[in-house]
This record gives C-alpha cells, sequence and structure tokens, in this order.
C-alpha cells in the first residue's frame, strides 16, 4: 500500500489497545537473553523494530519461543553462544545501539549494519565509550557511523569510563545495560547534559528488576554496585507504549472521548508526561486503574513547551499545535534531527503543506496554525513511523489527508491505521 486516504472527520471516540512499549521490549530483550534463568515476557511488542532484535538474538544463539502472544526466553548468563554473525538491524536505534555495546563484550567477531537511514545516524560517542574499555570497534564505511565491525578486544574496566549524554540517550542506556554483566565496581560519567533523562530511568528501573542496581548520582554519573550479577524474573509484563498513546490522546483532545488502556499514570515511561501538557492546553484527563480517558477540550491553547524529556510524543504537539488558538513553540527537541529522519525538517515541510506558518532552529519549531488547514494534502512520511502517525490527526479538521506510505507504521504500531479508523468510526 503506497498510501491510505483518511477522510474528514468532526468526531472521534471509543476505546483502544495500546501495543507494548517499544522502548521496555527491546531492552527485556536483550536483558533477558543475557541473564541467568528463563522468563516470559507478556504483552511484547511485535513490530519491525522488536522482530530485528528478536532475529539478532536468534543468530546469538539464543533460544526464544512464542507462546500466545508472549516470549519465552533462556537466558545465556552473560555470554551470547555463537561468536560470529553479521546482524542486519533495519533502522532500529533501540537494537543497534545496545547490541554494539553487548557485542563488545562478548569476544567475538560480528558486522552490524541497516538501512541507509541508520548508517547516516551517529554512533561515535558509545564506540568512544567502549574504546575506554579496550573494545576493538571499525567503522566500514564512515568515521563515527554504522556499519561497524566488531573483534575480540582487551576488555579492562578502567573507572570512570565517560560518555556524552547529549546527542542520544541511547548511548548511556546501551553503557548501563551491557556493564550489567561486569564483575567490577565501575564509575560512568555523563560528558555535557543528559538529554531525554526519563528513558534513562527506564534503563534503571528494568534494570533493578533483573537483579542490577546503579546508583544515580544526580545525573552527572552511575555507579555499578557490587556484586551484580543479571538474573531474569520468572515473567515480566510490558506495559502500553506511552508515545503510541500521544496519538489517541491527541485525537481526543481535538474532537471527542478515548480510553487508552494498557497504561496508567504510575507508568515508567517519561511520554506519560504529554498529558500534563494536554490538561495546561485545555483538554480533560480522567486516569483509571489500567487505562487513561480523554475528552476534548473547550477550547486548545497554544503553548512554549520544553520537550526535553518527551523528545517523541513532541511530534504529536506540532501537529495538535494546528488546532490551538495561537502558536505552539517546541523547545529542546535537537535530537529529532539524529532520528529515523530530521524530523524537525520534515516536520516543518509538511506542516507548511496543510497551510501553516512554521519557523525553526537547530532544536526548536514554532508553529503557527493556519486560519483552514488545506483539504486532499499528501503528507510525505519520509519512512518514518511517527510522522505517518502524527499527520493522521488531521482528519480531524473536516479535511480529507493523504498519509503516503503507510506501512511504515510497522516500525513499532502495526495496526496503527486500524485503531485508529475503528474510532473515527465510533467502534
Amino acid at each position: 500500500m503506497d498510501h491510505i486516504k483518511l477522510t474528514s472527520s468532526s468526531k472521534i471516540y471509543g476505546a483502544v489497545e495500546l501495543p507494548g512499549s517499544k522502548s521496555i521490549t527491546n531492552r527485556v530483550l536483550l536483558l533477558a537473553s543475557l541473564a541467568e534463568g528463563d522468563i516470559t515476557i507478556n504483552k511484547p511488542l511485535l513490530s519491525d523494530d522488536t522482530n530485528f532484535m528478536l532475529s539478532a538474538l536468534q543468530q546469538l544463539g539464543i533460544v526464544i519461543e512464542k507462546e500466545d502472544g508472549n516470549i519465552v526466553i533462556k537466558g545465556s548468563n552473560g555470554k551470547f553462544p555463537v561468536k560470529k554473525a553479521e546482524l542486519f538491524l533495519g533502522n532500529a536505534g533501540t537494537a543497534f545501539r545496545p547490541l554494539t555495546a553487548a557485542l563488545c563484550l562478548n569476544h567475538g567477531q560480528y558486522t552490524l549494519s541497516g538501512v541507509k537511514r541508520m548508517h547516516q545516524r551517529p554512533i561515535k560517542d558509545l564506540v568512544d565509550a567502549l574504546f575506554q574499555i579496550g573494545a576493538k570497534v571499525e567503522y566500514i564505511e564512515n568515521q563515527g557511523y554504522p556499519p561497524l565491525a566488531i573483534y575480540p578486544g582487551k576488555i579492562k574496566y578502567v573507572s570512570p569510563i565517560q560518555i556524552r549524554g547529549d546527542v542520544s540517550s541511547q548511548f548511556l542506556s546501551s553503557i548501563l545495560m551491557a556493564f550489567a554483566l561486569t564483575k567490577n565496581k565501575i564509575k560512568i560519567e555523563i560528558i555535557g547534559d543528559l538529554i531525554s533523562k526519563p528513558y534513562i530511568e527506564i534503563t534503571l528501573k528494568l534494570l533493578k528488576q533483573f537483579g542490577i542496581i546503579y546508583i544515580n548520582n544526580n545525573w552527572k554519573n552511575f555507579t555499578l554496585q557490587q556484586p551484580a550479577k543479571l538474573k531474569n524474573p520468572k515473567i515480566i509484563e510490558i506495559e502500553g507504549d506511552a508515545s503510541s498513546a500521544s496519538y489517541f490522546f491527541a485525537a481526543a483532545a481535538i474532537a471527542g472521548e478515548i480510553e487508552v488502556k494498557g497504561i496508567n499514570k504510575n507508568s515508567i515511561q517519561g511520554d506519560i508526561d504529554f498529558l500534563n501538557i494536554l490538561k495546561k492546553m485545555g483538554a480533560k484527563i480522567l486516569y483509571k486503574k489500567n487505562s487513561i480517558v480523554v475528552s476534548k477540550a473547550d477550547n486548545l491553547i497554544g503553548l512554549k513547551v520544553d520537550c526535553k524529556m518527551i523528545p517523541d510524543a513532541a511530534m504529536t504537539l506540532a501537529t495538535l499545535s494546528l488546532f490551538a488558538n495561537g502558536p505552539t513553540e517546541l523547545i529542546n527537541i535537537g535530537s529529532w534531527r539524529v532520528k529515523e529522519t530530521d524530523r524537525i525538517l520534515a516536520m516543518e515541510t509538511e506542516l507548511r503543506k496543510i497551510g501553516a506558518k512554521v519557523s525553526s532552529t537547530q532544536d526548536s519549531i514554532k508553529i503557527y496554525p493556519p486560519k483552514e488547514i488545506y483539504d486532499n494534502i499528501a503528507i510525505d512520511t519520509y519512512d518514518d513511523h511517527r510522522m505517518a502517525m502524527c499527520f493522521s490527526l488531521i482528519c480531524l479538521a473536516e479535511k480529507n489527508v493523504i498519509i503516503n506510505d503507510p506501512n511504515c507504521v510497522a516500525k513499532t504500531f502495526p495496526n496503527f491505521f486500524n485503531d485508529f479508523t475503528a474510532l473515527l468510526n465510533g467502534q
């Protein structure tokens, strides 16, 4: 399917069950594979990104079985059985970065590659941190970028290890998970400001469930406490994806009421804070035990929002802003530049297509809603799942919108358009 046309609608209502969190699923898959013992993972996300991780782990010799939508993994007790492999990881940063760090400690020979865009996403800061412990990594094409070749290194844990924190939080998460395998007391120091701290919180909280405790010293450094041993809990349940929830929360704030199931206010995901911003904009929020209900705002108010803690859900704010009174400015979104596409450029380009006035800087975007959103505009998605899902909201302006390459949502939410259109019809 090269495009999908969403027909104009004035209302949206109903209930939706979220897919599992991509960030949590891929972290759990890696930790479970390296831990001691067996584990059953309930309600994992099954999508392109998690399938890349699953495939890579199976290539590395991990025994994985799927049972009624759940995943059973036999842990390898710290070492991947296969010592030589060529791994293709698509554009899955949550698979590529953590596997890079873990494989550097596995005393094997590996190549890691992906799609063209993955080879444009920087990885130098992670590799530089791994060099400090004696890892042997080579850039196959361009310095600082995938694809990578990994060889057995002379690993020696010299503390402290320094890593930049201002490009991608995935680099630090990768180090935190990989170093759970060491028998040494390790201190990891952050150079510069650490972005996307809620994603580090996810990593730390999950590590604790696997028996690994880091002391977080005010986000400046992290100390691994000893003795440390990765051990699988018997069962772990993946909560619904808060980033995916943002599209339904925003749709309800515009034009109706939606109950989003599989997540609650106690979510460990930082994007749950999106709801606090929605409330400030005028939406009504009701928290239930296992779901959250959002209802239409009487009047959506444009805001200036610091998005440092919600970089993914911030994209939803960009399209939601078209329905607000007054401009919306999103700041501290520099990480958008190195995601699946340059999201600031892509968002600016597509918003202008539908009539908005937009200005941007290296790490911000300001959106002035148009008097009228244009009808029947074709939105390019840049092979970026979030672009496709964000611009689906346009149909709630009672305008038809065409989403090109809708299949890109398979990266994190394969059933998105079925779920979204069902709500448009009140199912």
